[in-house]
């Protein structure tokens, strides 16, 4: 029997950053069927049509509540903007209730602006990329964590799960400010757990490496061989085979489980960074 099948986050609330296509998807997916009513967030009303993974976050919103038979609210907003970020936690209380778990997915290596970055060197990114990258991985981490904490800590309950890279341990050579952007939403991830540990609130960390999401797929070139789903761990992940992580940090299993850091990346760098 699956995990989810005894509808164990039946009644609470999630808000998953980054919802409208790729992992997010999946992650808003996995915590719907487990039964919790789901805030689906995005920072634009068409992202889920860029990679051909969707058409509108709202589409998305309804799409998830009809599957699972929960209430779902597509939330918009910045993340990189403390105020966006307080009107997408207000908007999820209102439609929803109190937050009790927040999956942090937004971020990449993609600009604010909507371009990706050039992979250039350490020495020679440009300093918009740079800052693009940095605030849309580390600060919007810190700042929506913050907005959602606070409510957690007065109510002593909840559970918070950011979504780190591989990157954040073995480095990228030509993807330099995301290796750094990512080794800082591992670190902060560990230090609110310690911080959050005496509101009963476990905060813990998924790094995946290459996973096949439209994203992914779409701005790469791909090594066909890789593309198996059994035989080897030497192959890109599936987007359910990192969502399942989701379901154990937010189910009842991982309760006394905090200030962890799980690579999902079939064990391609096992070695400490």
């Amino acid at each position: 029997m699956a995990l989810h099948d005894a509808k164990t986050l039946a009644g609470k609330v999630a808000l998953v950053t980054g919802a409208g296509r790729g992992l997010g998807r999946a992650f808003a997916e996995k915590l719907a069927a487990m039964g919790a009513n789901v805030a689906i967030h995005g920072m634009r009303e068409n992202g889920p049509a860029e990679y051909g993974e969707g058409t509108t976050l709202t589409a998305v919103a309804q799409e998830v509540g009809q599957a699972h038979d929960v209430r779902t609210q597509r939330v918009l907003g910045d993340l990189t903007r403390s105020d966006d970020i307080a009107h997408v936690v207000a908007e999820t209380e209102k439609a929803l209730g109190p937050i009790d778990i927040l999956v942090h997915n937004a971020g990449g290596d993609i600009a604010a602006a909507g371009g990706k970055p050039n992979p250039n060197d350490a020495v020679n990114i440009k300093e918009e990329d740079v800052r693009a990258v940095l605030d849309r991985n580390l600060l919007a981490t810190i700042l929506t964590c913050q907005a959602v904490a606070r409510g957690m800590m007065e109510r002593k309950s909840g559970r918070i799960v950011t979504i780190g890279s591989v990157a954040a341990f073995k480095g990228r050579t030509n993807s330099s400010i995301y290796a750094v952007a990512k080794a800082g939403m591992t670190h902060y991830t560990r230090c609110l757990a310690d911080q959050l540990r005496p509101y009963d609130i476990a905060v813990n960390c998924i790094a995946p490496g290459d996973t096949r999401t439209g994203r992914f797929l779409g701005t790469r070139a791909v090594d066909e061989n890789r593309m198996v789903e059994s035989g080897t761990l030497d192959r890109i992940a599936t987007v359910d085979e990192v969502a399942r992580v989701v379901e154990f940090f937010a189910g009842p299993q991982a309760a006394f489980v905090s200030g962890q850091v799980l690579r999902v990346d079939g064990g391609g760098q096992c070695w400490p960074g």
